[in-house]
């Protein structure tokens, strides 16, 4: 990988030199801004100009990152790719946990040895970038869990802003769900974006039938046929009349009933699934989406559902907690108070 040609900001004087165009189409940070340090807090600029004016730049440390918390590891790759695209001349080495590996709390992730001034800027950077992905991966994982052999779709992209989707979207396919809506974060973990059309169109077109005919008749051939049937009649209504209109062509409808309507229940799924069959549709599967958690995902399996599209519970997931400790300095094990010095045992790593 070549690094890109970005001069790091290693000084008070490059932080206050800094200048923003405040006419800038986004807030969030660019590849470049990051690489560069902007990103970073403050205290990590002054940390590398005292070092390098006192004489301690050489200093190689070998420091440890770990989880408070157990979940699901992502980010993991973005991190590596962070530190070597970096500052560093003179080469970092680094151990890490394989990407979607489940970890316990205060297991090492990450382990990197060298000067600390080649890679100490990053501290904050890097630490987000696990404890952010971390924390939907693992949100991804529980829902999983309780869908079990159930596909389930992430629709999270906009619950959080459009810089960090991809990353999200991603990490929820790492925990283990089998799709993504937003483009690039489906595509950023080897897959296609899967999502049908919003209520919007159904709303512009005014028929739901209408609606599903446009879309059997425009979208390619081997795209899955799925219709939503909450936007104007009764689901159990529009779901046969769909079914009667694209019959064998027909192959999800979705529900997507608002919480003002009492969301989708154990029962409508359940009655959807009795009358698509009676009327010799048995063949339509039925998606469910809209606030889905894990206490609602296997009532509503037990009904019949088919496939869950979660947004909200892995968008908004906590993010877990990272810490990155010194534990040597020039081979000599230390450790601030409350932390055991030298290197953790920690079989699992693998040098990248």
């Amino acid at each position: 990988m070549a690094k890109p040609n970005v001069k790091p900001i290693v000084t008070l004087a490059q932080v206050d030199e800094l200048t923003i165009d405040q006419n800038r189409i986004l807030h969030s940070a660019t590849h470049e801004e990051i690489i560069s340090g902007a990103t970073t807090d403050i205290y990590f600029v002054k940390t590398h100009e005292i070092l390098t004016k006192k004489g301690y730049a050489d200093k190689v440390v070998t420091a440890e990152v770990f989880a408070r918390g157990e979940g699901v590891l992502a980010g993991m790759e973005e991190t590596i790719s962070l530190l070597t695209a970096g500052i560093a001349t003179s080469g970092l080495e680094l151990w890490a946990l394989p990407e979607g590996s489940r970890f316990k709390d205060r297991e090492v992730l990450l382990r990197i040895k060298g000067r600390y001034t080649d890679f100490g800027l990053y501290e904050t950077a890097l630490l987000g970038c696990l404890a952010s992905a971390c924390g939907w991966a693992t949100a991804a994982a529980q829902i999983k869990a309780a869908a079990g052999d159930t596909p389930v779709t992430c629709f999270g992209a906009r619950h959080v802003h459009p810089a960090v989707a991809p990353v999200m979207e991603r990490a929820a396919i790492i925990g283990g769900v089998n799709g993504a809506s937003c483009i690039l974060g489906a595509k950023l973990a080897g897959k296609e974006p899967v999502g049908t059309v919003p209520h919007a169109v159904f709303l512009i077109i005014g028929d739901t039938v209408q609606v599903a005919k446009a879309y059997h008749e425009l979208m390619p051939a081997g795209e899955i046929r799925t219709v939503l049937v909450d936007t104007f009649k009764d689901e159990c209504e529009e779901a046969l009349r769909v079914a009667e209109a694209l019959g064998s062509d027909l192959d999800f409808i979705r529900l997507d009933t608002p919480g003002e309507r009492g969301g989708v229940t154990p029962g409508l799924v359940k009655e959807i699934k009795f009358r698509l069959d009676k009327a010799g549709f048995g063949h339509v599967k039925v998606i469910v989406s809209g606030g889905l958690t894990l206490e609602r995902i296997p009532l509503l399996k037990e009904a019949g559902a088919d496939s869950f599209g979660v947004g909200s519970f892995i968008s908004g997931a906590k993010a877990i907690d990272m810490t990155m400790d010194i534990k040597e300095i020039d081979g000599v094990p230390i450790a601030k108070r409350g932390r055991l010095p030298g290197i953790t045992p920690s079989p699992r790593l693998i040098k990248r």
